[in-house]
């Protein structure tokens, strides 16, 4: 090899660079944040994960509802039946009289939760945006009307479909406000408007206070300096507020959604069980408990979890939802990309050295 050669291979070699961590962006504390989560995750495991698998494996088994021929009595205890718990409910339909007409009552329960869901979250969103925009401003006495907006949604449910109730009673306040005799809390299409009426009172100011922390990360100087350029109220809520907001607002809008889906007490306690106008398919599921249906029961419930990660999976795909909201983590994993990409064009550099390398000693 001659020393041109040489002198190649010298001025190419890579510098030998220090054996790096297996993850670049470790600083020594996902120990300490796995060791801190972890009383939470046990929690979590506990009160969510646990139930889930005792309603799969509840939803494969039946209770004994035959006599046994041997002794002409009912067996304790249940048999395994595999996915009929699941056919059944779709084989042997229960038509009823709802809302949507003489359909399947699994069906009418479906239809009445998207119902509520997509009014009610949409009439919590505009009213709990107007409420964020009304606490975020300074005036005189606004710590007052901050605690009094945010009062129905720290009653429990239960108590407010009580109070519901008796607002909507055939001789309660709303019919003497009307000036009509209206049965709200008969089985009609009243009783759902009456629902959402009430599901509105109490959960809009959830909407209201994430938006208001939203609303409190923008800095003042963005509207001053779209004042003196001339925009309006409305421009400003259109080109300022409302993209500077949407991480907060997508993720309360997210989590209504979800709750909305699972509605019980509210309809359960202020119009009651059996009427098919206001339904849900938690109802459903409960009522089956109680007649001690367990496996159908646990079938509907697992149907309505598997809605609501559908719904859940769509939201965050198309409207981009950010449920963790952590800036450190969307860093991390920018900068991982980055360091990819300068891992691959290192070595880009260096196949692209030892072609040169080669090059020369064939050319000695």
């Amino acid at each position: 090899m001659s020393q041109g050669a040489a002198t190649t291979i010298a001025g190419n070699t890579p510098p030998v660079t220090e054996k790096r961590k297996k993850n670049l962006l470790s600083d020594g504390q996902g120990t300490l944040a796995g060791f801190l989560i972890s009383p939470t995750m046990l929690v979590i495991l506990f009160v969510v994960g646990i139930p889930i698998l005792l309603s799969l494996r509840e939803s494969v088994f039946r209770k004994f509802t035959t006599p046994d021929p041997t002794t002409g009595m009912i067996p304790e205890g249940e048999s395994f039946v595999g996915l009929q718990n699941f056919t059944d409910i779709f084989a042997h339909p229960q038509a009823v009289d709802g809302a949507w007409g003489n359909i399947d009552r699994l069906i009418n329960s479906f239809l009445n939760v998207t119902f509520f869901t997509i009014i009610c979250v949409a009439i919590e969103t505009v009213i709990g945006v107007a409420m964020a925009l009304i606490m975020a401003r300074a005036f005189r006495g606004k710590g007052f009307v901050r605690a009094a907006i945010l009062v129905p949604w720290a009653i429990p449910t239960i108590v407010s479909a009580r109070m519901w109730g008796l607002i909507f009673d055939a001789d309660g306040v709303m019919n003497k406000i009307l000036g009509q005799q209206i049965l709200w809390l008969a089985d009609n299409s009243y009783s759902q408007w009456a629902v959402i009426i009430a599901d509105t009172w109490k959960t809009a100011p959830f909407i209201g206070l994430l938006t208001l922390a939203g609303l409190q990360t923008i800095p003042s100087d963005v509207y001053e300096a779209a004042r003196v350029d001339g925009a309006n109220a409305w421009q400003q809520f259109v080109r300022i507020t409302l993209p500077m907001v949407k991480p907060a607002l997508v993720v309360a809008v997210l989590f209504r959604t979800l709750d909305t889906m699972r509605m019980f007490d509210l309809p359960w306690g202020m119009i009651g069980q059996g009427k098919y106008y206001v339904e849900t398919i938690s109802m459903f599921a409960y009522i089956e408990n109680n007649q001690l249906r367990y496996g159908t029961a646990a079938a509907y419930s697992l149907v309505l979890f598997a809605y609501i990660v559908l719904v859940a999976f769509i939201f965050i795909r198309l409207l981009g939802a950010d449920v963790i909201g952590d800036e450190e983590t969307r860093a991390i994993t920018e900068q991982r990309k980055r360091q990819k990409a300068l891992a691959k064009a290192e070595n880009r550099k260096t196949k692209l050295a030892k072609t040169t390398i080669t090059s020369g000693e064939f050319q000695s």
